[in-house]
């Protein structure tokens, strides 16, 4: 379903209108920080076209969204070195699809009661810095 009325914070952050930590855009899709990491280098990758559910984006959406997760997924493997870099689509909080890439040592890692709601922001910019460094590569 596509969301009508106002621009989610999603789609403010991506148009600059609110603060985020942007590590990666192109044309159909932004990666950014989240402001709740659950482990250091916590990313969101967020479509531009606002849709509540993955299941209703178009296909080649889809295809983009998955295409930036995994370039963005591979600079925060290179970045941090866990063991993998977990990709969920879950969120109901914003009703603009994302998707959480976290990188993990543990299944234990994917924890969302872990979140740190109140993150050190130097921590925050360096993370930010290493995955844009990483995607320089």
């Amino acid at each position: 379903m596509y969301c009508p009325g106002m621009a989610s914070i999603f789609t403010r952050i991506i148009k600059r209108e609110l603060p985020g930590r942007i590590v990666h855009e192109d044309d159909h899709s932004a990666a950014f920080l989240t402001i709740a990491p659950i482990r250091p280098g916590h990313t969101l990758v967020v479509p531009r076209l606002e849709v509540d559910h993955w299941i209703d984006l178009p296909p080649d959406v889809l295809r983009e969204l998955w295409g930036t997760a995994a370039l963005v997924g591979r600079a925060i493997d290179t970045a941090f070195r866990p063991r993998k870099v977990a990709a969920l689509l879950a969120g109901l909080e914003v009703p603009h699809v994302h998707v959480h890439l976290i990188p993990i040592d543990s299944e234990a890692d994917i924890s969302f009661e872990a979140a740190d709601h109140s993150p050190d922001p130097d921590a925050l910019d360096d993370a930010a810095e290493r995955i844009r460094a990483a995607l320089a590569r």
